[in-house]
């Protein structure tokens, strides 16, 4: 490719893109949302990491978008990251934990926003169900 100003040759690197997932904990049960936008589908709240924002930012801004819930606790959990976790494009997802104390209203690209437990689990998309999977495995330990 060449620079546009220099017109010199330049290499472009394909990378990931960076994300956030956000496990918001509400009265012993988790808050997740049905996505507006494709892939439809029940979802932990979580978007893309802005420019010049940091992680732990972006999950608070994110939570309170898509949720309503301005949350606390904020700790960071794990990080996923197989190519193949988002059909849109290779992402990598930072997922926190977090503590709410109103119930969430659906918001931003979310359809809905409700409360549920680990034994009435939506059908999720990306990779959700095994992060939840693992977050459960933590937090019944």
């Amino acid at each position: 490719m060449k620079c546009p100003h220099c017109h010199e040759n330049i290499e472009v690197y394909r990378n990931p893109v960076p994300t956030v997932d956000i496990i918001i904990e509400v009265e012993g049960k988790i808050v997740l949302i049905e996505r507006k936008n494709p892939p439809h589908g029940w979802a932990i709240p979580g978007g893309f990491v802005d420019y010049g924002e940091s992680y732990e930012t972006a999950a608070i801004r994110e939570a309170e978008e898509e949720t309503g819930i301005k949350v606390s606790n904020l700790l960071q959990f794990r990080t996923y990251s197989d190519p193949k976790r988002d059909p849109r494009q290779h992402t990598a997802s930072t997922v926190f934990i977090a503590t709410g104390n109103t119930r969430p209203v659906a918001a931003d690209d979310a359809l809905r926003a409700e409360l549920f437990s680990e034994d009435n689990l939506p059908e999720l998309v990306f990779d959700h169900k095994i992060i939840l999977s693992d977050y459960f495995k933590a937090r019944n330990k």
